[in-house]
């Protein structure tokens, strides 16, 4: 027997229906919107990936779009634009999304379209071998954009040999080699009814949804492999990948917060204001007053069990230990001096408004209940999040950032023409 949940929010509805064969269905209804945004969230990501399989995940996101039983690729990429709606997808470390957002008059065909490729993509050898040739050109154009490709490179010596510090696109030598029965098979054992959430936000029946999902939507039973144990064996202190280029790319991070950690919050809160814009303290400091580079910014990425603060600038090779420096230095001082009362409330403001904004977007609404469901199993009211936010204390902010800035856990990594040796003596305040 179905399993169903409903909550009554500021905007409209919330509801989440357990299939009786462990297919999650959550929405949001809001009356006050035409379109409705849908995401089949599947659990799995290159964190999933062996070293052999590393890639699989993008690789099959990109061939379910290549021809099903009923549609080519061609009739698949018009199917919703010719609506006025949009068909997508996308591949992270944890988990795989295929998305839709159409007029609400419009549900059945993206409902339809959705589910025929998720579940009936024929994966022929011959679109196999086009598609290689689109993964190998996307890989190097990922190699060629160093702004992009230094987040690889610090992903891999932070995290090593674990499968979070894999590339998502995979190297080329798994993606030309893997056969059509490996992708296949990699497919079957993790697009599971249990380790998969149909997400939807707009003007949706529920209902209508769960009915929908019921007719059309058809996997394996049972749940999916699970994860790695998250752990650092072998991870890289400092790490530089020279090349001969005009820029040097730098990503410094220390160990972060889950995405369930209850001080996710602070830890928001301290990652706006040291680099969330250009009143932050790193770009006030090191672009505006020292003028070192043209792009400064920190950041937070949240796993299920675990998470990576980090900061990423770039400059030219003769100043980038003293850009790092600066990071270093403003870091340190988060840990011996607490914020102001008013400068702490301006990073909350910052984030409260981030977040208000974006929830004008159905597309950004289902993104944010299909990645609740997938991590945590829950739901989270927005007005329980504003009062999450405006509990963090400078307090807060100072007691996390001793907690987390451990030089000793720290990793840089750097793309450009620069000797290690300018690194000698880092971390060591």
């Amino acid at each position: 027997m179905a399993r169903s949940l409903k909550i009554e929010t500021r905007d409209g509805t919330y509801q989440k229906t357990t299939l009786k064969n462990g297919l999650r269905v959550v929405s949001e209804t809001l009356p006050s919107v035409r379109s409705i945004s849908i995401g089949v969230w599947v659990d799995v990501g290159s964190r999933k990936e062996g070293n052999a399989e590393n890639g699989l995940s993008h690789f099959i996101e990109h061939m379910v779009f290549k021809g099903t039983h009923r549609r080519r690729a061609k009739q698949i990429a018009a199917s919703l634009e010719s609506l006025g709606g949009a068909l997508n997808a996308f591949t992270t470390r944890e988990h795989t999304c295929f998305t839709a957002r159409v007029l609400d008059e419009h549900l059945v065909e993206a409902i339809d379209v959705l589910a025929d490729i998720v579940c009936h993509s024929t994966m022929t050898p011959v679109n196999m071998n086009r598609e290689r040739q689109v993964i190998c050109e996307e890989i190097k154009e990922s190699l060629d954009t160093p702004s992009d490709h230094i987040h690889d490179l610090f992903s891999q010596a932070y995290w090593g040999k674990h499968p979070l510090g894999q590339t998502i696109l995979g190297p080329p030598e798994i993606i030309n080699g893997v056969s059509r029965g490996h992708l296949r098979g990699f497919m079957n054992r993790h697009y599971r009814n249990e380790s998969i959430v149909i997400a939807a936000s707009g003007a949706v029946s529920h209902r209508k949804l769960v009915k929908l999902v019921q007719e059309h939507f058809e996997f394996g039973e049972g749940t999916a492999d699970g994860l790695t144990p998250v752990h650092r064996d072998s991870f890289v202190p400092v790490s530089v990948t020279p090349n001969d280029s005009n820029q040097t790319h730098f990503c410094l991070g220390f160990p972060g917060l889950s995405y369930s950690d209850p001080r996710k919050m602070a830890m928001l809160s301290l990652t706006s204001y040291l680099g969330g814009g250009m009143s932050s303290v790193l770009f006030q400091k090191i672009r505006e007053q020292r003028g070192l580079v043209y792009t400064v910014f920190s950041f937070h990425d949240c796993y299920v069990d675990s998470g990576i603060f980090g900061v990423y600038l770039g400059t030219d090779h003769t100043r980038v230990r003293e850009a790092c420096d600066v990071v270093l230095d403003e870091c340190r001082r988060m840990k011996k001096k607490k914020l102001t009362a008013s400068v702490l409330e301006l990073a909350k403001a910052q984030i409260k408004g981030h977040l208000m904004l974006g929830l004008e977007s159905t597309s950004n609404r289902q993104n944010r209940i299909g990645r609740l469901e997938m991590m945590t199993g829950d739901f989270v009211q927005i007005k329980e999040v504003i009062k999450a936010i405006d509990r963090v204390t400078p307090s807060d902010i100072a007691q996390l950032a001793n907690e987390c800035f451990n030089e000793a856990e720290m990793t840089i990594a750097v793309l450009g023409p620069v000797d290690k040796k300018v690194f000698d003596g880092v971390g060591r305040a």
